[in-house]
């Protein structure tokens, strides 16, 4: 295993870039460190898989270095670099049983009969499949045999890091969160470097440690998923981590309150003016509440109902705040008005983003 360094890293796929849209993987340094869970998360066409096969040698970058520990890899193929791939569909030979598929990768590296015996059991174990060893692979469905693919891609001790590129996509729904649990359960016992790949936010989040948010070529943020619903750096993280996702309002902001639509709100921190820019406050709908007009606060503003949808536990609420809609989070307990109502904010939890990045207050 080896930390991973991406040193100022970018690409494109034409020729002669001219300018940062033309780069499909827009300027990047990143140190990812040995033995760490990571997940590649943002919308289709965002640059994950093409950041992924930089890091696997299928994509040499068009700019920057890439090092594995104090080897410099950047021009390495994937065959030297040591690490194992796991793809969106399944990579097993038909003809093999399963333990064969299993025991191919360890086999081409001269390991004993007997500890390929010994990993095998236990990849197998790990993955529910022992009792399918030696059932021929053809006759398996789709969802098994990305199963065993999941388990050629585990299988050596030795790799410097195994990638993932959407590896469950084709699993069966209810497998995903049992197999979500098995690879996090092997990273916890052996340490390996994970770099998972998905669209799915829930995956990410539950897989792994940092979290990496793309979009449009660009690595917005990296963190841990509590970093990421609790300060959003960019309002695009914001709005794409969490179900539902962040709220934004126009507002002008200046010392500790916000304007939004006439109305004022308090913040817990203090500001310069902000009129120049794209200003916005953002907030997540867990920490909106809603009261009636007549309610004896004067921290909100003014709203309309407009849908209330009950999911059990709790209700989404949407509303208007002067033409802008807002989506609140309401217990099952409490009272939804309907009509005209008051939207208050918890100022510890609203944030301010100008030209939709974060602004940190003082005080």
């Amino acid at each position: 295993m080896a930390e991973i360094h991406l040193k100022d890293i970018s690409h494109a796929y034409m020729p002669e870039p001219k300018g940062p849209e033309d780069y499909a993987l827009k300027a990047l340094d990143h140190v990812w460190q040995d033995g760490g869970a990571y997940a590649l998360l943002g919308p289709s066409g965002c640059g994950k898989t093409t950041l992924l096969n930089i890091i696997s040698g299928l994509l040499t970058p068009s700019e920057g270095a890439v090092k594995f520990g104090e080897q410099d890899v950047t021009t390495l193929d994937t065959a030297h670099r040591n690490i194992a791939q796991v793809f969106q569909f399944p990579v097993i030979y038909d003809t093999m049983t399963v333990r064969q598929n299993l025991a191919f990768p360890l086999r081409n590296r001269g390991v004993s009969a007997g500890d390929i015996d010994a990993r095998v059991l236990e990849v197998a174990d790990l993955l529910g499949i022992i009792d399918r060893l030696d059932e021929k692979a053809s006759g398996l469905t789709a969802d098994a045999k990305q199963i065993i693919s999941l388990g050629r891609g585990l299988v050596r001790r030795d790799v410097n890091a195994i990638l993932f590129d959407e590896p469950l996509t084709v699993i069966d729904p209810h497998l995903k969160w049992q197999l979500r649990s098995k690879l996090k359960a092997l990273h916890q016992q052996f340490g390996f470097t994970m770099i998972y790949v998905t669209h799915d936010q829930t995956e990410a989040l539950t897989f792994a440690d940092k979290v990496v948010v793309m979009n449009d070529g660009e690595v917005l943020q990296i963190g841990t998923p509590e970093e990421l619903f609790e300060k959003p750096i960019h309002t695009f993280v914001g709005y794409f981590i969490g179900s539902p996702g962040m709220n934004f309002l126009d507002a002008k902001v200046d010392g500790n309150q916000a304007m939004i639509a006439g109305q004022s709100i308090a913040l817990t921190a203090n500001y310069a003016d902000t009129h120049n820019g794209k200003t916005e406050v953002g907030i997540r709908p867990e920490f909106l509440s809603l009261h009636s007009p007549d309610h004896k606060t004067n921290a909100g503003i003014r709203v309309t109902v407009q849908t209330v949808e009950d999911l059990g536990r709790h209700r989404v609420v949407k509303v208007d705040a002067a033409g802008t809609p807002v989506t609140v989070l309401v217990h099952e307990d409490e009272e939804v008005p309907s009509g005209d109502a008051t939207l208050v904010f918890d100022p510890a939890r609203t944030l301010v983003y100008r030209d939709s990045r974060l602004v940190e207050g003082v005080g």
